[in-house]
């Protein structure tokens, strides 16, 4: 059994599908307030961030929109916005065999206390997971502080968690924490960006992040010597 104890998962593009619909949502809110609207690429980047930091990134000249544009978005995501959000595939299954094989889990989000607090209720999942840090308890990605808190409040040495994520900011964050870190290629930004990190692996589905959970961690940091990604 790999030697990690806890594993701290990002949720948006990492265990649900929600990363199109995050993007819709702040196209649309710059569309109505009527300034320029950003890329998908660009929306697509500051996801992570608390809403109110990827706001201020986005939209940098409209700085006294700020009010506007996050009740905007919240507006967007919670009635107006009918994209679906569902959990990749294997999510609730690999969750269970990974606490049932002993690992604590976590979540380290960019959400607000509110909307993961819902998702964790709507889907199911929060019974799998120990602590729960979002963008009301923490300085947002890609700051250590989300990560330190878990580490501290679960008694858990660095050498011992890992973080799972989609984005170059989960990636980073896990990096200043001083902690492995594992890319998931299905979210918000490519595994070529997530490497740039270096990551243990890129992995491209769940069932591929089981075993990469499961191999001994002295086989997998060879695997990762030899091949960079999955």
């Amino acid at each position: 059994m790999n030697k990690f104890k806890l594993v701290i998962f990002d949720w948006d593009g990492t265990v649900m599908d929600s990363v199109p619909k995050i993007v819709t949502c702040l196209r649309n809110t710059a569309r109505d307030l009527g300034i320029p609207v950003p890329t998908e690429q660009q929306a697509k980047d500051v996801i992570g961030l608390s809403l109110a930091k990827a706001t201020e990134v986005l939209f940098p000249a409209h700085l006294h929109l700020s009010d506007e544009l996050v009740a905007g978005y919240k507006a967007q995501y919670r009635e107006l916005d009918v994209t679906p959000t569902p959990l990749f595939k294997d999510v609730e299954s690999v969750l269970k065999q990974l606490s049932d094989a002993g690992m604590q889990l976590a979540v380290a989000t960019g959400k607000g206390r509110e909307g993961i607090d819902r998702l964790l209720n709507e889907s199911g999942l929060g019974k799998y997971f120990v602590n729960i840090k979002c963008s009301d308890d923490a300085e947002s990605k890609p700051s250590p502080d989300m990560l330190e808190q878990i580490l501290r409040e679960q008694g858990i040495a660095k050498s011992d968690a890992v973080m799972i994520g989609d984005s170059q900011l989960d990636m980073a964050m896990a990096n200043a924490a001083g902690i492995a870190c594992i890319g998931v290629s299905f979210g918000a930004h490519s595994p070529a960006q997530l490497q740039q990190h270096t990551p243990l692996c890129v992995v491209d589905s769940y069932q591929q992040l089981l075993q990469v959970l499961t191999t001994p961690l002295a086989e997998l940091t060879r695997q990762h010597q030899t091949q960079p990604a999955l």
